[in-house]
């Protein structure tokens, strides 16, 4: 099941580039996959909330591949911190798609549902960027090796696999949860990770939420191959340069411009 792309009144060209800017994004900030691609999927593209949601979860699964290869190879993932959430994101996701195969994702019930929760999830997404650039402490960039170690550890075990838990929820249902808030989330937990890492862990730890989740709703019907291919031609671009560029962004500006646009998106949505 999926939508013409030709139909669409933006050239093919259009959505590469979107890719490629949602990628970009993705990788200086760990943020934007979902909080970005969704909305612009539902408002600029036209697709029903349940093909932008389904769509842009394997979007970002193989776009945040690409970024987590490219950040392993430049020793800035803290793979315990990646397992941890994942402990408890993947089960959460797995019981949110037995629930969407239950009632079916295209119901006009599980549409609204998904269309206010992406309301309030971009939101609430924008309100944790918000923060961060305005409150939030500056993160070193860099610890030493004998550091790291006891920075990767909770202060208790299972707040990740809790915290893992909601975002995998959040995640399956709207595709958006896993970038600022998830960012939010690392920062409160492991608050001696460097900033770097904290990108490095909440991109990785996406990959195997989003895919599984992507493949659950692929198994739906809820995905448009298509569109899936143009988005991707330019996202893995966009991802390997962000990785690249990441150390050197300037942070606070980048996360206040797409704080401001997530709450608009998130306020039409809520209205949608």
């Amino acid at each position: 099941m999926g939508i013409c792309v030709e139909s669409r009144p933006m050239s093919e060209l259009a959505f590469v580039f979107a890719g490629f800017s949602v990628g970009l994004v993705v990788g200086l900030t760990g943020v934007g996959g979902g909080s970005l691609m969704t909305p612009i999927l539902i408002f600029f593209y036209g697709i029903k909330p349940y093909l932008a949601v389904g769509t842009d979860l394997l979007f970002a699964a193989v776009t945040k591949a690409g970024g987590t290869i490219n950040l392993a190879r430049q020793r800035l993932v803290p793979w315990r911190v990646v397992a941890q959430l994942c402990a408890g994101s993947i089960p959460a996701a797995l019981v949110t798609l037995w629930v969407l195969h239950q009632v079916g994702p295209a119901s006009p019930a599980v549409q609204s549902v998904m269309t206010h929760t992406l309301g309030v999830a971009l939101l609430l997404t924008a309100a944790a960027m918000l923060y961060k650039a305005a409150r939030g402490k500056v993160l070193p960039r860099s610890l030493p090796t004998t550091e790291i170690d006891k920075a990767t550890h909770a202060r208790h075990w299972s707040l990740p696999v809790l915290f893992g838990a909601v975002i995998g929820t959040l995640v399956t249902l709207t595709s958006v949860g896993a970038g600022a808030i998830g960012v939010s989330v690392l920062l409160l937990l492991f608050p001696l990770l460097p900033l770097p890492r904290i990108v490095a862990a909440d991109i990785a730890y996406a990959v195997p939420l989003t895919l599984v989740a992507g493949l659950g709703h692929a198994s739906l019907g809820s995905v448009d191959w298509p569109l899936l291919g143009k988005l991707l031609a330019g996202s893995l671009p966009g991802i390997w340069l962000g990785t690249r560029l990441m150390r050197h962004t300037p942070e606070r500006l980048v996360r206040s411009l797409l704080s401001l646009l997530l709450a608009y998106a998130g306020t039409k949505l809520i209205a949608f």
